[in-house]
């Protein structure tokens, strides 16, 4: 009788949520498969990020590029955006991840998740060299994701098939030593800039003569950062600016 009670209420809950994924079963077995098999299954962090915890599901982590209060993920009653968590540990761009699993947010899977958690988008298992042992890390996709391409598309934002040493090693020092603490510094260049914060929420163009200038503004913003020509200027992080000098 019990087993049948737990088989009923899971059916209930099954059946009270939709599906949030478009991809068919063998296309959603397909990608897991290519994706978490052979060498394929190895990439590289292409921004420095965050281990958070997620939200209200303790056995899992979240990866995140943005500090806890900037994630917008999940909200609560009022709509607001809710923090996942105290920031665990750092991990800084390039390092190496392993893809363990593809989760997709099937009827089943969502009736699964905790509810206090972004249980209607995808979730990618992840093994992140050097974290801290502990519960699964989880990197935690944007929804609406109907095709293989989309979700090979956006898994590469966030992770890269080759090893970005070789890059990384062609900035300045003080710019190799500031991505590994997720730092922003005046004569920044710009491709190191999105390596070390991510892509902001927003980017506003203006320009001055032959210069162009930028004003990226990060989630709820707080976070902006200047750019000339592609040279970071000034970093604002909303407790004062730092402003690099006139030339």
């Amino acid at each position: 009788m019990k087993r049948l009670l737990v088989l009923s209420l899971t059916l209930l809950l099954a059946a009270g949520c939709a599906s949030q994924t478009k991809l068919s079963a063998e296309d959603r077995s397909s990608l897991d498969r290519d994706l978490t098999t052979g060498p394929a299954a190895v990439r590289y962090l292409k921004v420095s990020s965050y281990v958070t915890p997620f939200f209200g599901d303790g056995s899992k982590r979240l990866l995140t590029p943005y500090p806890p209060e900037e994630v917008r993920l999940l909200n609560d009653t009022k709509g607001q955006p809710l923090n996942p968590g105290p920031i665990q540990t750092l991990v800084p761009a390039g390092t190496q991840v392993r893809v363990l699993k593809v989760e997709f947010p099937t009827s089943w899977a969502i009736a699964e998740r905790v509810l206090y958690s972004p249980r209607t988008q995808p979730w990618v298992y992840l093994q992140v060299e050097g974290a801290p042992a502990g519960s699964p890390i989880i990197l935690v996709l944007p929804p609406r994701l109907d095709t293989r391409e989309d979700v090979r598309a956006e898994l590469d934002r966030h992770l890269l098939v080759q090893d970005p040493a070789p890059r990384l090693g062609k900035f300045a020092a003080r710019f190799r030593e500031a991505l590994q603490q997720k730092r922003v510094l005046e004569g920044m260049p710009e491709a190191a800039l999105e390596l070390s914060w991510g892509a902001p929420e927003t980017i506003r163009r203006t320009l001055d003569g032959p210069r162009v200038n930028q004003e990226w503004v990060y989630p709820g913003g707080k976070r902006r950062v200047f750019l000339t020509d592609g040279v970071v200027t000034r970093i604002d992080e909303g407790a004062g600016a730092t402003e690099a000098p006139a030339k």
